[in-house]
């Protein structure tokens, strides 16, 4: 509209996820370190003469100007700071844990331009970790659900009785009571996992990822289990990526060389 002016903002963003807009665009999902969660436009970006496209690929760490719209921004500019997205996109299981990640992301933060700091360096963090290749994938991204769970207040609880409190490593655990029960509290339905699962699920919430990496492939499968029921529950809709998560080792990883997921 004649008259306005459109204001110019810049941030450092995480690149959650891209879809086609015509022949040559791109809309972006973007998770600002100061801005929260925004959309913008990325104008060309599909066409092979593009300046920015390869930057604006998922997964990135990227700095951006922007011109302020009233629904969708525009992407002026972009310097990427760490494009983990074609290491993350080389391997199946990364990739999959990834746009779990993504998804969970844009799940946790409503699209206000609020900021989520801690969320934003945890997502950051499993992007890299994701990229370094240090850890199993699906340990890195049960490790985010269950610290981004626990910035959101909705953490299970898995030391105490979530019903009544009693300290101690119970065996039952429901997912509409918050987490552990005791023998006292434990509601009808709830369910049993192995001490092993329950061990895991504390150790990566605690960033043990000695602990973690040595537990045997049933236990993960039941403490992953256990995450994505209690996450949905809480978000009361479904992250649609977790059901297209690779679960079993598909190769041997690299040895640990830096706790890149936010220890907390």
């Amino acid at each position: 509209m004649a008259g306005m002016q459109r204001r110019f903002f810049r941030d450092d963003a995480l690149v959650l996820r891209t879809y086609k807009l015509g022949e040559a665009d791109h809309i972006v999902s973007l998770f600002g370190r100061r801005s929260g969660r925004m959309r913008a436009v990325a104008k060309g970006v599909r066409r092979t003469s593009s300046k920015f496209g390869a930057r604006l690929s998922p997964f990135g760490h990227v700095d951006l100007q922007l011109i302020e719209g009233r629904n969708l921004h525009t992407v002026t500019q972009v310097v990427g700071v760490d494009l983990y997205g074609r290491r993350i996109a080389e391997d199946y299981q990364r990739y999959t844990a990834a746009c779990a990640i993504s998804e969970t992301a844009e799940r946790l933060t409503p699209e206000d331009h609020e900021p989520s700091l801690r969320v934003f360096q945890l997502t950051l963090g499993a992007f890299r970790a994701l990229a370094d290749g240090a850890y199993p994938p699906p340990l890195v991204l049960d490790a985010y659900l269950l610290r981004s769970m626990r910035v959101s207040g909705w953490a299970p609880a898995l030391t105490e009785c979530a019903v009544c409190g009693l300290p101690g490593e119970h065996r039952a655990f429901s997912v509409a009571a918050g987490g552990c029960v005791c023998r006292n509290c434990r509601p009808a339905g709830s369910t049993h996992p192995s001490p092993e699962a329950f061990s895991l699920m504390r150790a990566l919430t605690s960033g043990d990822w000695r602990t973690a990496t040595a537990t045997a492939q049933q236990a993960r499968n039941e403490a992953s289990g256990l995450v994505a029921a209690h996450l949905q529950w809480h978000l009361e809709r479904s992250v649609r990526s977790l059901s297209y998560v690779q679960r079993t080792e598909l190769r041997p990883v690299a040895a640990p060389v830096a706790e890149s997921v936010e220890k907390r």
